[in-house]
């Protein structure tokens, strides 16, 4: 089981911002996303935290 991994968060010629994440967390089947490649997600933090919150959003 993969719960954790380095991935990477970069800024596109754009402007937009990605997060990527490593194919065996993304693939491990504990993984809590499942079945599309696509994901609507919910981004947040707290002020002077250095985590991010990732969550599906309800619905989709």
């Amino acid at each position: 089981m993969v719960s954790e991994g380095k991935g990477r968060l970069f800024r596109r010629k754009d402007g937009k911002y990605l997060v990527y994440l490593p194919k065996d967390l993304a693939e491990d089947s504990m993984f809590p996303f499942k079945g599309s490649d696509t994901i609507f997600v919910k981004v947040s933090f707290a002020l002077g935290d250095s985590k991010l919150v990732i969550e599906k959003l309800a619905g989709e």
